[in-house]
């Protein structure tokens, strides 16, 4: 016969399942009743691309919390936050940066506007945790926007240094640099005249490209910068890329033959060119929403091929699942609470 404590006995067992909660635009999250912490991927904004053979935008910048996968700027996963239950907290999802504006500009002339910053996105827990919009492409003749979660690409005719190298900069563990103009291009043209093109924005998981200006008489070819690739995570399932920068955009001149750079895989859109020969297909492209991605930088025409906006952000959470073993009465077996502590469920 058991000796009991107390007249009853009662006990109640189970999961908690887990919850994955995807925000597109901006919210609150209500928690389950027993989460007690979260896994996370958060990406802003991503960066505009630059007009008139502009530089590519930006991604936006990339956090992640979810074990074995990364943060952006080459950053390991950061740690999961503490939340409690059945509790609300607000959710921002930041919104794209704006293509570049303007339809004049070249070498020696003022630069066009370059393409704006993407915003933040924000998980409001006890401790916020933001992202920073992507950085814009610079336009024809200059640089990208200042920092951000990932750098614009340079434009064509950027100058080489400066200020270009700062507006360049991705944020630490969120984002890599955007892609600079050749050497060649800054202060004189290569040998041979003009290289038409531009280079790719940064992506959370590298490095913008370089533009590649290839002289050959009587003009050179150019190859405009790639984005630089985005992060995956399979926070919800199968493995997803966001945070892809911008391709460089640029035009094609008598005889140069231009290599448009395409955006990055994770959302960066491509860059245009124009006249479209040989490839009549080819416009520049918005980053895609949700992912973070750079806009494409526009061609030289800027009504057919503009420089176009970034990619919206995204906040995705995870509510890892509970089992759980709770007493419903303070009446138990006590051969019952000796197994259970034996076996590591008893919790007082």
């Amino acid at each position: 016969m058991p000796r009991l404590i107390g007249a009853t006995q009662a006990t109640a067992s189970g999961t908690q399942s887990a919850v994955i909660t995807t925000f597109n635009s901006s919210g609150t999250l209500t928690t389950a009743p027993r989460t007690t912490s979260l896994q996370y991927v958060i990406v802003a904004g991503g960066g505009g691309g630059g007009g008139q053979m502009g530089g590519g935008g930006g991604a936006g910048g990339y956090r992640s919390s979810v074990p074995g996968e990364s943060s952006g700027g080459g950053a390991s996963a950061e740690s999961t936050t503490p939340v409690s239950g059945a509790s609300p907290y607000p959710v921002t999802v930041g919104a794209a940066g704006a293509a570049s504006s303007g339809t004049g500009g070249g070498s020696g002339a003022s630069p066009l506007t370059p393409g704006g910053a993407g915003s933040a996105s924000t998980l409001g827990t006890p401790s916020p945790i933001s992202t920073v919009g992507g950085a814009g492409g610079g336009a024809n003749g200059g640089p990208g926007t200042g920092t951000g979660g990932s750098g614009g690409g340079t434009g064509r005719y950027g100058p080489e240094g400066g200020n270009a190298t700062t507006a360049r900069v991705g944020t630490a563990n969120q984002g890599f640099p955007g892609g600079i103009m050749f050497p060649a291009n800054w202060p004189t043209f290569p040998p041979n005249g003009d290289d038409n093109s531009a280079s790719g924005g940064g992506g959370a998981g590298a490095v913008g490209g370089n533009n590649t200006p290839l002289p050959q008489s009587p003009q050179p070819n150019a190859i405009s910068g790639p984005g630089g690739v985005g992060v995956a995570s399979s926070i919800t399932g199968s493995p997803v890329f966001r945070g892809g920068g911008g391709g460089g955009g640029g035009r094609i001149q008598g005889t140069t033959q231009v290599i448009m750079g395409d955006g990055g895989n994770g959302g960066g859109g491509d860059g245009g060119i124009w006249p479209s020969y040989p490839d009549a297909t080819r416009r520049s492209t918005e980053g895609t929403a949700n992912t973070g991605g750079g806009g494409g930088g526009g061609a030289s025409n800027p009504v057919t091929s503009p420089g176009r906006t970034g990619g919206s952000g995204v906040v995705i959470t995870k509510e890892p699942a509970v089992t759980f073993l709770e007493g419903t009465s303070s009446c138990w077996d006590l051969r019952k609470v000796f197994t259970e502590i034996k076996s590591g469920n008893w919790t007082s």
